[in-house]
């Protein structure tokens, strides 16, 4: 081998292994994610969603839910629902980002290994020296600028760090708590519009038959053409109630498999006598203690989450102090180098190196002291959030409490009115048979007793409603089985 070509191979090793290393990529493959919709608007072609086991526990741990369907409904939707998925990587994402600041209170440790080979020309150093080649490899272990955290500094970005990891667990715990409400709330209001259409095609078929009787006796001349037409205004009624409420139906299915993440079996959607008198309330809860204290909530995710958000904005003010005094860093290794490589490690070949740095503020046009004042600022603006937090909190809940207390006089009340609506009907029509009344008495009882039938199943949807908003303005915490 000649030395010119002993010289060129190593430069073309390195050359061809840059080029392979630089060919790696380590990020990851893109892949669309699946779609998780039907192949065609409207259809129900999609697999239904389900549920793993954690989901299955969390949902049997919610005493207050009493419908085995709405609580299956609720695993799938802890399972499934993308928000929720958003909030547990946020917990991700902010457990990472603490684990990057705390890194920072040690230093972090490098090993390095280097080999360098360089020619002098001819006359560099002297006007009679020869042309020069020299081989330098050298090996190391170090850390550099690792900072003496005199003044708090690194620690209090650590806390501030760790606090907001917490908040993103207060914040994920809300989450969560407003998706169970908001799937039982879906659930009930596709139960009370199932109860509605039900109640508009029951009508429909009535006023259908009732209007097949009018014609009949209109044929032979037994009853004027007013009381068809009158008929037919209330056969055409009932057709639209019909239609607008199975459209509405169809739109409580979607707002549903919406929350969920997916379809929902059709066994776990709710019956149309889910809200009927008689049946077991899909929602209990247990009493609350009058009065109740304000303290309680304070248990509230979002109120939790609002202290964290204050605390991380405290220690964001150290941090920022801690800016305007001297910052002191180390930088040190140990190693060893020769210019042979198997002289690498033999004696006498040691190093070692110590710098210390100590880097002092004293001209930055106010910068550092601005840098404070933003902190401070943020500081009081995260207390007049958490003072928010707490004020919407009590607002919330006594809101929920103030309807809760009214809800049994409301409901005996309209159950008594249709009872009563019921009898007004059922007289006048009588009345009408036997020639003694028009048929506008009729009508006008008619349409009274299902105005009262339509909101008598709206006030049991809303006493449902209550008790879910219950037990989610108090954190989900005190709503019992």
């Amino acid at each position: 081998m000649s030395p010119s070509t002993g010289r060129i191979r190593p430069a073309a090793i390195a050359a061809a292994l840059a080029a392979l290393l630089a060919g790696c990529n380590l990020a990851p493959l893109h892949q669309t994610p699946a779609l998780p919709v039907p192949a065609t608007v409207g259809a129900a072609d999609a697999a239904p969603a389900s549920a793993d086991e954690a989901s299955l526990q969390a949902a049997a741990a919610l005493g207050w839910v009493q419908s085995p369907q709405l609580r299956e409904v609720i695993a799938l939707a802890l399972a499934n629902n993308r928000d929720l998925r958003v909030a547990i990587e946020n917990i991700e994402r902010a457990r990472a980002q603490y684990g990057i600041t705390r890194a920072d209170l040690l230093p972090g440790v490098n090993a390095q290994a280097q080999a360098s080979r360089a020619r002098t020309a001819a006359g560099m150093t002297s006007a009679t020296q020869a042309a020069q080649v020299s081989t330098q490899y050298t090996a190391q272990l170090g850390f550099a600028s690792y900072e003496i955290d005199f003044w708090g500094r690194v620690r209090n970005l650590s806390e501030a760090a760790l606090q907001q990891f917490l908040q993103s667990q207060q914040n994920r715990r809300n989450v969560q708590i407003g998706l169970v409400a908001d799937v039982g709330n879906a659930w009930l209001t596709l139960a009370a519009d199932q109860a509605r259409l039900h109640l508009a095609r029951e009508t429909l078929a009535s006023r259908e038959k009732a209007y097949e009787l009018t014609r009949r006796m209109h044929a032979i001349g037994s009853t004027s053409g007013l009381v068809l037409a009158q008929n037919q205004t209330t056969v055409d009624t009932a057709r639209g109630d019909v239609a607008s409420y199975t459209a509405q139906v169809e739109r409580d299915r979607n707002a549903l498999q919406w929350l969920v993440g997916g379809p929902v079996p059709e066994a776990l959607l709710p019956r149309a006598d889910t809200l009927r008198a008689g049946v077991q309330a899909a929602a209990a809860l247990l009493p609350v203690p009058a009065p109740l204290p304000s303290s309680v909530l304070l248990a509230r995710p979002d109120v939790q989450a609002a202290e964290h958000g204050l605390r991380a904005m405290e220690a964001n003010i150290g941090a920022a102090r801690a800016a305007l005094f001297p910052t002191i860093s180390l930088t040190a290794s140990v190693g060893t180098g020769s210019r042979e490589l198997d002289g690498l490690f033999g004696g006498g070949s040691g190093t070692w190196s110590f710098i210390p740095l100590v880097k002092l503020p004293i001209f930055d046009a106010g910068r550092n002291r601005a840098g404070v004042e933003v902190a401070e600022a943020n500081q009081r603006i995260a207390v007049a959030q958490y003072e928010k937090a707490v004020q919407t909190a009590f607002r919330e809940t006594a809101d929920v409490l103030a309807d809760r207390a009214q809800w049994d006089e409301r409901i005996a009340a309209q159950t008594s009115l249709v009872g009563a609506t019921q009898k007004a009907f059922d007289l006048s029509e009588a009345r009408f048979k036997a020639g003694t009344d028009n048929y506008l008495t009729v009508l006008d009882a008619q349409r009274s007793l299902y105005a009262a039938q339509q909101a008598l199943i709206g006030l049991r949807l809303s006493e449902q409603l209550n008790r879910v908003t219950l037990w989610k303005v108090l954190g989900g915490e005190q709503a019992g089985a």
